[in-house]
């Protein structure tokens, strides 16, 4: 697994993992956290299990779905359908699951409020992060971000959509994207990202740089395999941090 550095305060844990070190087999080789990928549905439970030896609990897992709604992990149930999740009381797990998509992991720096993001391009267009860290309640200037593996500006290629999505609302997002041709262009999305937490106040970034795509023995990638499997951002509280 990965973790985080960054100077998040004592009672904040989290990790990232990668696609080593479980049982499933062939194209979600080993470590597949995702039920919703056609894996082994035993291997995928095999995998979670591994995970509470890490954890203080069952994680919230969400259905994501590209959007912008954003759970409380504090009371939410499984399977609640939403691409962010906060905590604020100690031992609620927030997890995102991603294969080329940023996760993106937000505290304060008191460390009283933790999310994960999962900030996919439409998600990230459409503002999942603004809604996550309005959800947090939290002033901007006192959040600490970090940014996980996902697929690189050197192989990330998408339409003029894409980036109209993201120039219509911002002009400074056009560096971010380097043309191709033919109405394709390259995209930063990790740049993308930095930009929209800057807007919102959320200049303490960490992370990045990591392309999932590239990266084939250690990352599992969508747009790279087509069936793969998925990868966990994990963030929450420590009932007694030390």
């Amino acid at each position: 697994m990965i973790v985080p550095e960054w100077p998040a305060a004592p009672g904040v844990r989290c990790f990232q993992t990668t696609r080593r070190g479980g049982v499933s087999r062939g194209p979600y080789e080993s470590f597949n956290l995702g039920e919703h990928v056609g894996d082994d549905p035993a291997a995928v439970a095999a995998n979670r299990a591994r995970l509470l030896s890490s954890l203080p609990g069952q994680p919230v897992w969400l259905q994501q779905v590209h959007g912008t709604i954003v759970a409380d992990a504090d009371t939410a149930v499984p399977g609640s359908e939403a691409d962010a999740a906060v905590a604020r009381r100690g031992g609620k797990v927030c997890v995102v699951m991603t294969a080329d998509c940023l996760p993106v992991l937000l505290c304060d720096r008191r460390g009283t409020t933790v999310a994960a993001v999962h900030a996919g391009w439409r998600g990230l267009a459409a503002g999942v992060i603004e809604a996550t860290v309005a959800a947090m309640a939290c002033p901007p200037g006192d959040l600490l971000a970090w940014m996980g593996p996902a697929i690189g500006p050197e192989v990330f290629e998408v339409g003029e959509e894409v980036r109209a999505a993201f120039v219509d609302r911002d002009a400074r997002a056009a560096d971010a994207f380097v043309g191709r041709g033919g109405g394709k262009w390259l995209a930063d999305i990790w740049l993308l990202a930095r930009q929209r937490l800057a807007a919102v106040g959320v200049d303490a970034v960490w992370g990045g740089g990591q392309c999932t795509v590239a990266q084939r023995e250690r990352f599992f990638s969508y747009r790279r395999d087509g069936v793969t499997g998925r990868m966990g951002s994990f963030i929450w509280l420590a009932d007694n941090p030390s």
